[in-house]
């Protein structure tokens, strides 16, 4: 089933409402939806290059709107919506062991979830139910997004086809090695110099 919604929400970036339906799904999956807004991204860039700026700022436009839909289905919903999507997720059973940590380190946890393939509706929804300062939220949900996308869409704006293969099979390495480095050395900026 999954395969075939993929498949699916591929086959959108061929419509002449291509940009709506990138849209909806980048909304959507900052909140609900289990299939990436890269699905489309990419063979929209590819098949125009010139617009891959309108095409990342249509995607993190609307990645972080659907973020903010996750905060507050976390904040006003958790038990009738965000609890079966975190149950779905299996993130349900580690919320009270983290919740407190999370709202002192969970900017880390939004920003490495929105730049790499690491569910980011989990972390939008948990944001919101454990109460994560909301300008923190945004703040990193807008910086890892932009990061996310405009980098995905400029590479393939730049070299074209051959690159898709290439960010499919390691973007989220590199992505997970970027957000590592940076977060080590941010901890050695403090506890070390």
């Amino acid at each position: 089933m999954l395969r075939r919604l993929y498949e699916w929400t591929l086959s959108l970036a061929a419509t002449r409402n291509a940009e709506r339906v990138l849209f909806g799904v980048s909304f959507a999956e900052s909140s609900f939806f289990p299939i990436p807004p890269d699905v489309l991204l990419i063979p929209m860039v590819i098949a125009k290059p010139a617009k891959w700026v309108r095409i990342g700022v249509i995607c993190t436009l609307a990645s972080v709107l659907g973020a903010i839909a996750g905060y507050f289905i976390g904040m006003f919903l958790f038990d009738q919506v965000a609890e079966p999507i975190l149950s779905f997720y299996g993130k349900l059973d580690s919320y009270d062991k983290i919740a407190a940590w999370y709202n002192s380190w969970g900017g880390w946890g939004v920003l490495f979830a929105a730049i790499t393939p690491f569910p980011y509706k989990v972390l939008t929804i948990f944001s919101g139910a454990t109460g994560l300062n909301f300008g923190i939220f945004l703040l990193v949900s807008v910086i890892g997004r932009s990061f996310r996308f405009f980098l995905i869409a400029w590479l393939l704006s730049r070299y074209g086809a051959p690159i898709r293969d290439f960010i499919e099979k390691y973007l989220g390495l590199l992505f997970t090695l970027f957000v590592v480095l940076l977060g080590g050395g941010f901890y050695l900026v403090k506890y070390v110099f």
